[in-house]
């Protein structure tokens, strides 16, 4: 068993390394646009996350101004 194992991960059939290295450029290709694809989302997400924070604030503000005004 450990050497069918062995022989598994030494010989690594499941790996293509392409002889013509061009064939690397489609995958460099896709794999930029999903970085920037990821880039652009998590800026997005904090943009849209620092707005919530805001107006969280300004309805915990409003909560406090109407309790202050009421134990006055």
């Amino acid at each position: 068993m450990l050497s069918i194992l062995q022989s598994f991960v030494l010989y690594m059939p499941f790996l293509y390394f392409p002889e013509d290295k061009s064939e690397y450029i489609p995958a460099m290709i896709s794999m930029a646009i999903f970085g920037v694809a990821c880039v652009l989302t998590f800026i997005w997400i904090r943009k849209i996350s620092k707005k919530q924070e805001l107006k969280t604030k300004e309805i915990e503000e409003r909560i406090n101004q109407e309790r202050n005004s009421k134990q006055v």
